[in-house]
């Protein structure tokens, strides 16, 4: 089988996979569904609305990540994902119902969002930590990356089917068929093999969600991923708020323009995750260098003289975005103890989606007082800036230095001088190809 889909082989991530994917597209198909309900049926389209909704679905990440990770380490993931994913599709099917009947209010999108976002917040941690017990660990990170490509690929397929559904039969229908999509995931979890399972050591006694936070707070390795994916979550990742404002302030398109910029930034998206796939394993070499490669398409949307340009530069932007994040989730993944996998991926999303409601307010700000170039400007900046602050950080606190060789070959080299007892610092040198 090729490198890029060796997890496959595995047979209950097989089964998870083709599930997921179906799910995905659902997922999309509900976020359509749900937004179309509150902006044309239930509002005469208010954003304000349709913001509030949005921050219910997401503020449970920020407030429930140390017990929602805790969840996941102390009771077994397949029992929790049954349980959550039921409870999503009977929430879907109840918003599905009130909006086929007529009935659905705003209030009961506000109190159904807000029971997903909860559900979501104590899925997510379970979800990301049980591919770790379907598949060996020299094939984490290729599952990993599979799970990226099955998520962007929901994200192209997802808003098409759901236009064509809403403008056949209906947004509840729409819904409805979200609902569908949710039995697969079930459906898969009921055929998985026990016994072909690698469950972790569940956690024990009390203190637990204390003991997560020990945990990173011992592991720089991982407080540097933490903190790029902060940065890059928070100033860089706004991509439905800045795309919509490159779209209709500064090259005056509508909102088809504005749905295809969307597509064509999943494009690269996916590209991404299916070449992550083929790592067989993570390195920081990857991540810094994807998140260079943002700062620099990122500054080349911003300056984008044309519209079709903007989009052009979409595709490298995503590529780059989703490299990085596929990298440092496997990073994470495949460097935490088992049984503390959950509470660390509950903390490194609440870390990464947490970031949304403190961007998300800067960037309209900033599209006030500067424009709407500036927008995707300040991602590539604070990246930018970040990256520089690391790379002093690694060079004095942990010894290493990267440099680039320009020869035959262009290779990137990466010297670590560990300091020894005596005193003395011996110099290590270890050439990489670069990729």
């Amino acid at each position: 089988m090729s490198p890029t889909f060796t997890s496959l082989e595995v047979r209950n991530y097989r089964l998870w996979a083709a599930g997921a994917l179906v799910s995905n597209i659902g997922t999309w198909m509900g976020r359509v569904g749900q937004d179309w309900l509150v902006l044309t049926v239930l509002t005469d389209g208010s954003a304000t609305a349709l913001g509030i909704v949005t921050g219910l679905q997401f503020l449970p990440f920020l407030l429930l990540a140390p017990w929602a990770g805790l969840i996941a380490d102390r009771f077994p993931k397949r029992r929790t994902l049954l349980l959550t994913q039921t409870s999503l599709a009977l929430s879907s099917l109840l918003l599905g119902v009130l909006a086929v009947t007529g009935t659905a209010q705003l209030w009961h999108v506000y109190a159904i969002a807000l029971l997903q976002g909860v559900t979501t917040a104590i899925d997510n941690p379970a979800r990301q930590a049980f591919v770790s017990e379907m598949v060996p660990p020299e094939q984490l990170a290729n599952a990993v990356a599979l799970n990226s490509a099955s998520f962007n690929a929901g994200r192209l397929i997802g808003p098409g089917v759901a236009g064509l559904v809403i403008a056949w039969w209906g947004t509840g229908e729409a819904l409805l068929l979200n609902t569908v999509t949710f039995l697969f995931v079930i459906v898969a979890l009921l055929r998985l093999r026990v016994g072909e399972l690698r469950p972790a050591p569940l956690a024990r006694g009390s203190g637990g969600i204390r003991e997560g936070f020990h945990y990173v707070r011992r592991r720089g390795d991982i407080q540097l991923v933490l903190v790029l994916v902060f940065v890059l979550g928070t100033f860089g990742m706004n991509f439905q708020i800045t795309m919509a404002l490159m779209a209709t302030k500064v090259f005056d398109k509508g909102a088809g323009e504005f749905g295809l910029l969307g597509s064509i930034m999943a494009v690269g998206s996916l590209t991404a995750a299916l070449l992550s796939a083929r790592r067989r394993t993570p390195r920081l070499r990857v991540l810094l260098v994807s998140l260079v490669g943002f700062s620099i398409s990122a500054a080349l949307a911003a300056a984008a003289p044309t519209y079709w340009w903007f989009a052009a530069a979409l595709i490298p932007v995503g590529l780059t975005a989703l490299t990085a994040l596929t990298t440092a989730n496997a990073m994470v993944q495949t460097r935490v103890s088992p049984e503390m996998r959950g509470r660390v991926m509950a903390l490194y999303m609440a870390i990464f989606m947490g970031g949304t409601p403190v961007g998300a307010p800067l960037i309209g700000w900033i599209s006030e007082q500067f424009g709407a170039r500036w927008t995707i400007g300040i991602g590539a900046v604070a990246v930018g800036l970040t990256l520089i602050g690391v790379s002093v950080w690694l060079s004095r606190s942990q010894n290493v230095r990267v440099s680039y060789e320009s020869q035959r070959r262009p290779r990137v080299r990466v010297t670590a001088s560990p300091i020894a007892q005596d005193g003395e610092r011996p110099t290590v040198s270890v050439p990489e190809p670069a990729r």
